[in-house]
């Protein structure tokens, strides 16, 4: 009888089984029935095989942990991110050091066996990233806030064509007069969505209303705060966009406390699509950011330059998708477009 010769072409010969279904038992991997795992791991006792060894020799575990610096409380659209981030890495055999505080470059100086960092929606300037790359850290910015050197790698949703999506969707309504709860001035991705939303109503035939914005910080309650001052014009606009659900849902308390039927009188949308969005009554057209891809991604893009793998896309941008429901719907006294 065969001593620690066997060869899995051989126990798949013996068995009567595939070499792929001897090498998934070998390996310790799901979907092989009961009763053929154990014809195949009695077949390499008696045969004398020994599991192979990955090629390149036993894999060394990972070296260094990966810090990641989130500035806001999990919730809703952070803990997604994070919470895929956290799950990519353990993938990955990396230890990951959650940081929800601010002055990342001072923090990673402090931090020892930090192989590299994911910094989401980061506070600091262009020049602070440019120092901090220049210390030789590997790191991703998720959502920058403000437009990237382009040697910084960074993974983002497509803000532009979410908004533009979402504002064609209203006027396509027949709503022309559109008030727009953006983000805080300085961010790229408020700037980014008043672009998609200049170009939805262009492509209608209209202009956009400088008076119709109102950039705040994403809340609900300042959503309800600039909500309500839309809806307390003497012309009020006939649907609001918001720059997340959480505004969209300060929002709908503005125009339920001043009688305001939704969508009969007026239209609300959000953007994110998290659980919020479908606890309202009615629930929230949005538009759906692939939040936990998003965490993924950029996993994935700091894993390749650790392993100083050439990158060429270092700015990734991944798609949207409009969510129609019940919070938007034709234009008042308006026929649709």
């Amino acid at each position: 009888m065969p001593s620690g010769r066997a060869t899995v072409r051989e126990v798949a010969a013996a068995t009567g089984v595939s070499i792929a279904t001897v090498s998934r038992v070998l390996n310790q991997q799901g979907s092989v029935a009961p009763e053929t795992r154990a014809l195949v791991e009695r077949a390499v006792e008696e045969l004398g095989l020994r599991a192979p060894s990955p090629r390149g020799g036993t894999p060394k575990p990972a070296a260094g942990a990966v810090y990641v610096r989130c500035p806001y409380l999990l919730t809703d659209y952070f803990g997604l991110i994070v919470s895929s981030i956290a799950e990519s890495l353990d993938r990955h055999g990396r230890q990951l050091v959650l940081n929800a505080g601010q002055g990342v470059a001072s923090t990673l100086r402090e931090q020892s066996g930090i192989a590299g960092a994911l910094l989401i929606l980061p506070p600091e300037s262009p020049d602070e990233l440019l120092q901090l790359r220049n210390r030789r850290t590997p790191f991703v910015v998720v959502d920058p806030r403000t437009p990237l050197p382009r040697d910084i790698a960074s993974v983002s949703a497509a803000h532009f064509s979410g908004a533009r999506q979402i504002s064609a969707h209203l006027t396509s309504l027949g709503h022309r007069r559109i008030g727009v709860v953006a983000g805080p001035r300085e961010w790229l991705a408020s700037d980014a969505r008043l672009g998609g939303h200049a170009a939805a109503l262009a492509d209608a035939g209209s202009l956009p209303d400088p008076s119709l914005v109102r950039y705040v910080e994403p809340t609900t309650e300042e959503g309800h705060r600039a909500a309500g001052e839309l809806l307390d014009l003497p012309d009020r606009p006939t649907a609001l966009v918001a720059f997340n659900d959480k505004v969209a849902v300060g929002a709908l308390q503005a125009a339920a406390e001043r009688g305001l039927r939704v969508p009969e009188d007026l239209s609300v949308a959000g953007f994110d699509d998290i659980d919020v969005s479908r606890a309202t009554s009615p629930m929230l057209t949005t538009v759906r950011q692939p939040l936990q891809e998003m965490g993924r991604m950029a996993v994935s893009l700091l894993i390749r330059l650790l392993d100083r793998h050439e990158v060429e896309a270092l700015h990734v941008e991944l798609a949207t998708e409009l969510v129609v429901r019940g919070s938007t719907g034709p234009a008042p006294n308006r026929s649709v477009a």
